[in-house]
């Protein structure tokens, strides 16, 4: 892994550099390829050099490594024979020692923009970006100026030092396992749930891989820009990876934040129930608001101070010490006549209203605000089947 920062060996480093450019220029070759091979590779750098081909910025025409033409429809392409064949030892652009990397970004949704746009305003540059759709590319282009767009992401590999996958969590082991790093590479992904060793498939001797998860709601993209300035990013890889991650994440205004090995999963749901979760509440919420007469805005006017107070207490109190409400109480009628109302206007929200209020017993029995009897009574009454209109 290339070292961005200060380190004592950079004399080293810079001494291995000049070498390998020496042994470039003579022509000399580390991995040396089959005829076949070769006569691959030169086809593929002859498309990228070409009028509107990879070479001329024009995302239109990139079948470079992978294959892919104009709108080609696959990330993880079919290997082909000069996939393996690396005529160099290091990408094609490189960053001045003591700068951060040059990043290649996969996938230009909403967290891959973001990400792209927060990082280009902090001073990283961004080099290259890969997407299969050509409005994500030109959409991201037009954010994060001078980046050179792809419709695959084995062509991206040749441009960059770190490879950033922002794509969905199933595809990820597929992408990766559509390109090879070059040694002095680094690759994360942005996903909360899964672990760096997703990424196995593409490492080579001397890469490392990561994971870098903004816990930030990508719903809109300024906002998402904005959120990330104090919020917790989660960081984890190899030891030499992690520094870098941490500064990456600092530059976007983050919190970066090392996971214990094996909480990612755990760590994740309870940011799903943080983010999506909470937004299903509302929307219960907005359900019976609606049955007294207010619209989603009005819902959210009335019932939103109450969550604020409720999440200022929780912060204050502590989670257990701010429940509130007839679950705190005892009150088995006031339950009841809940039921009642959300059978007759908002059934759809009975799952979500028993659900929670068997978390607020248990919390309110730990607490000792509920004896063990009153909680029994609350629960025979969340189970009473419902009584079906006639």
């Amino acid at each position: 892994m290339k070292a961005w920062g200060d380190r004592t060996d950079d004399a080293v480093d810079r001494a291995r550099e000049e070498t390998l450019r020496a042994i470039d220029e003579a022509g000399i070759e580390l991995d040396p390829a089959s005829p076949a091979e070769r006569a691959a590779a030169s086809a593929g750098r002859a498309g990228a050099e070409a009028p509107g081909g990879a070479g001329s910025g024009d995302e239109g025409a990139v079948a470079t490594r992978g294959g892919g033409g104009p709108d080609h429809d696959r990330h993880d392409d079919d290997h082909g024979p000069d996939h393996d064949a690396h005529p160099h030892s290091h990408p094609h652009v490189q960053s001045s020692p003591g700068e951060p990397p040059v990043i290649g970004i996969v996938g230009a949704g909403a967290v891959g923009t973001a990400l792209g746009v927060a990082l280009s305003r902090a001073g990283w540059r961004i080099h290259a970006v890969a997407s299969r759709s050509r409005e994500r590319r030109d959409r991201f282009r037009a954010l994060v100026p001078g980046v050179r767009a792809f419709d695959q992401a084995p062509p991206l590999v040749e441009e960059v030092e770190l490879i950033v996958l922002a794509v969905p969590d199933d595809a990820i082991p597929a992408v990766a396992g559509s390109i090879h790093m070059y040694s002095g590479q680094a690759m994360v992904h942005t996903s909360g749930l899964i672990g760096a060793e997703a990424l196995a498939s593409a490492m080579a001797a001397g890469t490392q891989v990561g994971s870098f998860h903004p816990l930030v709601a990508f719903a809109d993209l300024e906002r998402a820009v904005a959120a990330l300035h104090g919020a917790t990013i989660a960081i984890e890889g190899d030891d030499q990876l992690l520094d870098l991650l941490a500064r990456m994440a600092e530059a976007v205004g983050g919190v970066p934040v090392r996971l214990a090995p094996g909480a990612k999963p755990a760590y994740h749901a309870a940011a799903v129930l943080a983010a999506g979760g909470f937004d299903a509440l509302l929307d219960a919420i907005a359900e019976l608001g609606r049955v007294a007469g207010l619209d989603e805005a009005g819902s959210l006017a009335i019932y939103g101070p109450l969550i604020e107070q409720t999440l200022g207490n929780a912060r204050t109190l502590g989670i257990a010490a701010a429940l509130t409400g007839p679950m705190t109480r005892g009150d088995r009628g006031t339950v009841t006549s809940h039921l009642a109302a959300l059978r007759a206007h908002a059934p759809g929200a009975i799952p979500v209203y028993r659900a929670l209020a068997e978390r607020e017993i248990a919390i309110a029995l730990e607490r000792r605000a509920l004896t063990p009897e009153a909680a029994a009574d609350l629960r025979s009454t969340l189970a009473e089947p419902l009584a079906t209109p006639v």
